[in-house]
């Protein structure tokens, strides 16, 4: 037992410094509270790396959550308060066969029914979500890439919002619930 304890301690010695380093959190700030989410880059690796571009290109500051439902989720990252929709680049990929499942407090990417449409909005599953995981109702279901670590009462207190129709879109939080800003944690 000693042997295996010591061989586990002189491997650790020599893995290099950051090799095994943390999955990326950010915070999302909005005008309900904050959320920190953990992404995991090892599952999603080309969906991780979008959503990180659109944190630093600053896209998310100013969107709302646009779409609220409970049981279900709450959406957000891609409209502005007067429900214009945000420009965003080319879709990525679908990664929904990476294990990860739409489960309470999972993040996954909101995509039409195109399978590889995902641009910058995602959603928060306030729900075990069991239809949404690959392969979903339509063979591919939808790419989990984080989850909420700290913040759940705020996710919580979104889906609790009062919604009505606005225009086309239904499910839109009557008072706008803001994302003010999206930080990778432990940056400046």
């Amino acid at each position: 037992m000693k042997l295996k304890h010591l061989f586990v301690l002189s491997a650790a010695a020599v893995v290099p410094t950051g090799a095994l380093a943390a999955d990326p959190q950010v915070d999302m700030r909005t005008s309900a509270g904050t959320i920190r989410l953990e992404l995991y880059p090892a599952k999603a690796p080309k969906t991780v790396e979008n959503f990180l571009q659109y944190v630093r290109d600053g896209h998310y500051n100013g969107t709302i959550f646009h779409r609220v439902i409970p049981g279900f989720m709450v959406q957000g990252g891609g409209m502005s308060a007067d429900m214009s929709q945000k420009p965003t680049r080319a879709p990525v990929p679908i990664e929904s066969k990476n294990g990860l499942k739409n489960d309470v407090g999972s993040v996954a990417m909101a995509r039409t029914s195109d399978p590889n449409s995902a641009t910058a909005q995602f959603f928060i599953n306030v729900a075990n979500n069991g239809f949404l995981n690959y392969p979903g109702q339509d063979g591919y279901g939808y790419t989990v890439f984080g989850k909420v670590v700290d913040g759940m009462d705020v996710v919580n207190k979104i889906v609790a919002s009062p919604t009505a129709s606005r225009g086309a879109n239904r499910d839109v939080p009557v008072k706008p619930v803001l994302i003010e800003s999206v930080t990778l944690v432990g940056q400046k």
